[in-house]
């Protein structure tokens, strides 16, 4: 049992597994991370199942009896990925039902259709259907034509992980779409106290983009502020998140039994050596949120992490001011945040490509 990730979960962070594949369900690793690490969720995307599939001989049968039944690539991918998460969801549940904010696994959309909002409801819809367990998580985009998704997946009573939100302006779009998709759900009649909802702010990447700007612009007070900006844009967000919480209009949500919609931490492996490897969780540590970590990350917590109490309320004014310092020194911080999306829903999409490849390979 490790004492730094208990400190971590008694500090009010979740603890999320950001990796899942059919050897850590069937070989009892999942459950004992549960166990033995304080992990109370998994989220999962096309490189992840990728990686497990080419890796994995577990998947073998089930993939040569779908050839054999005629299946094409995107059904056996929909068919081996929905398992495990189903599989997955099923390990997580004893956590789901002791504290039903955690214990989700996730799973997400197909990403080409990051800009099609029509196309992603149904694929929500499908997911969520094929999977059919309480505490699964469908991974929504937040891109502009996935707002309106987001909030008709609400509406119908899906859980939704909103991933790729790298600003606060979009940020405050996100939790726009989903008071507006529980208000629907209220509405209809559904039960809001079943359904819940992550919104995914990634964080070392802005880093990696912003440090790259900064070192090109190459002045003493621009290299000053390297490795600054993930930390400060996080903390902004939570204030944004704070004052949504404080509104009158979710109030009366709330009082009607909705969970609030926890600010979770993604991309919080640190790429650049060096930073503190445990950079983005130390420095992110505030109640009622969620970081979801890669197991290199989640090993070096455990193994030299430190919890220095709250390091997030309170700090959006400094934050703020670091932002300014970033503008002055010549840092467009609009275009920053437009290349990092631009860039993610391309990721999305490649690590979409390397999953079909690696399934077609399996497939013979």
């Amino acid at each position: 049992m490790s004492d730094r990730l208990k400190a971590l979960a008694d500090a009010g962070v979740s603890i999320w597994l950001d990796d899942l594949s059919r050897e850590r369900i069937e070989t009892g690793n999942l459950a004992e991370l549960v166990k033995n690490k304080h992990v109370v969720g998994v989220t999962t995307n096309p490189t992840i199942f990728a990686s497990a599939i080419a890796d994995g001989e577990r998947y073998d049968e089930q993939v040569r009896r779908l050839v054999s039944e005629g299946a094409d690539v995107t059904k056996v991918i929909f068919e081996l990925t929905t398992e495990d998460v189903r599989n997955g969801c099923d390990v997580m549940r004893p956590v789901a039902d002791g504290a039903p904010a955690d214990g989700k696994v996730s799973i997400e959309v197909e990403p080409d259709l990051a800009n099609d909002t029509d196309a992603t409801i149904d694929s929500a819809r499908k997911l969520w259907k094929a999977v059919d367990r309480p505490n699964a998580y469908i991974k929504i985009p937040a891109t502009k034509e996935g707002l309106p998704a987001i909030t008709t997946a609400i509406s119908e009573g899906i859980s939704v992980n909103v991933t790729l939100i790298f600003s606060t302006e979009r940020y405050r779009e996100v939790m726009d779409a989903y008071v507006t998709g529980l208000e629907q759900a209220k509405e209809a009649g559904h039960d809001l106290g079943s359904i819940y909802s992550v919104a995914s702010f990634f964080v070392s990447r802005v880093d990696t983009e912003i440090d790259k700007r900064l070192e090109a612009i190459g002045s003493d007070e621009a290299l000053a502020l390297r490795g600054k900006a993930a930390v400060a844009n996080a903390r902004l967000a939570y204030a944004a998140y704070e004052e949504v919480i404080a509104s009158d209009r979710w109030q009366a949500l709330a009082a009607a039994g909705g969970n609030a919609q926890r600010p979770l931490w993604a991309s919080t492996g640190v790429k650049n050596p060096d930073y503190p490897d445990t950079l983005y969780v130390t420095d992110l540590v505030v109640p009622d949120t969620v970081n979801t970590m890669p197991e290199k990350t989640l090993e070096a917590f455990a193994d030299h992490g430190e919890v220095n109490g709250d390091q997030v309320t309170g700090k959006a004014e400094e934050a703020q001011q670091l932002f300014d310092q970033l503008a002055e020194v010549g840092i467009d911080l609009e275009d920053v945040f437009l290349a990092l999306e631009s860039e993610g829903v391309d990721k999305f999409k490649k690590s979409w490509e390397e999953l079909v490849e690696t399934v077609k390979g399996q497939m013979g």
